[in-house]
């Protein structure tokens, strides 16, 4: 009878042992309370609770990974647009992620939900496509304000993927179509100004040395010849054959309309009476 006394009794030690220890892990802080009220916040390690007059509540230090659901958003230029996003976030402070808020990762969760909508509401379609990394910051801000007297800090928030119409990518398709029509026909135009600036300079230089522009002609002979053409141009320079033309030139000024006065008896008669 003694001995199964002192079994029973090494049984409800140990048993009252093991329920009285707890090991926390070095990524984790315990908040105990002791009949409902708040004790100092448990380091990690081994510790040891009264059993039936102390909780514990375990909280998780490291970082988590929330990915917020597909929101189903307006924006202000009035498109609708599929947008999700992911936060990263991490508890600093135990105490009050367990005493000012029933569950901070659901919470954390809704207010994230609620922020993506009202952040991309008030952005149009072009600032949610090219400039997605001011409307993160605007996030991240937003969701911060509200989670800090939780203790819980919001380290990243990213916006993943924004879906819009069908409709909308064909339109936009176009347009950055035309865009690009539009930038090759400018280049087009600024080349083609650029060439004529250069031919204009070009041909005030060869003008001012007539060496150089016989030497030009050369050089057009020769390349004319090297494709093995059949028809040979010999080029005329304007100051060999520029006497000819006032010779020319001279002989019938004295007419009227390019023909001598004698050309034409009837005027020379009426001029004459």
């Amino acid at each position: 009878m003694i001995i199964a006394t002192a079994i029973t009794f090494a049984l409800v030690l140990l048993l009252l042992a093991m329920t009285s220890l707890r090991v926390l892990k070095e990524y984790e802080r315990g908040v105990a309370f002791r009949l409902g009220r708040l004790r100092e916040p448990v380091e990690p390690g081994v510790r040891v609770l009264l059993p039936g007059f102390d909780k514990l509540v375990r909280v998780d230090l490291r970082v988590v990974t929330l990915t917020i659901p597909p929101q189903e958003v307006i924006t202000r230029d009035n498109v609708s647009a599929r947008v999700n996003a992911v936060v990263l976030f991490r508890v600093v402070d135990p105490v009050r992620s367990v005493m000012s808020v029933e569950n901070h990762a659901v919470a954390t969760s809704l207010i994230a939900q609620t922020a993506l909508r009202s952040v991309v509401g008030r952005a149009d379609l072009d600032t949610l496509l090219a400039h997605r990394a001011d409307l993160n910051e605007d996030l991240a801000t937003s969701i911060a304000s509200m989670t800090e007297p939780w203790g819980v800090k919001v380290e990243v928030v990213e916006i993943k993927d924004v879906e819009i119409p069908e409709v909308m990518q064909r339109a936009m398709a176009r347009e950055a179509e035309a865009e690009r029509e539009r930038r090759a026909k400018v280049i087009n135009a600024r080349g083609e100004l650029q060439a004529a600036t250069e031919l204009r300079d070009a041909a005030k230089i060869l003008s001012e040395s007539p060496a150089s522009l016989q030497l030009r002609y050369l050089q057009t002979l020769l390349e004319l010849g090297a494709d093995h053409n059949s028809t040979v141009v010999f080029p005329l320079p304007i100051d060999i054959i520029g006497p000819f033309l006032d010779a020319v030139r001279g002989k019938a000024a004295p007419g009227v309309n390019g023909t001598s006065p004698l050309t034409n008896p009837a005027q020379r008669t009426r001029d004459e009476l």
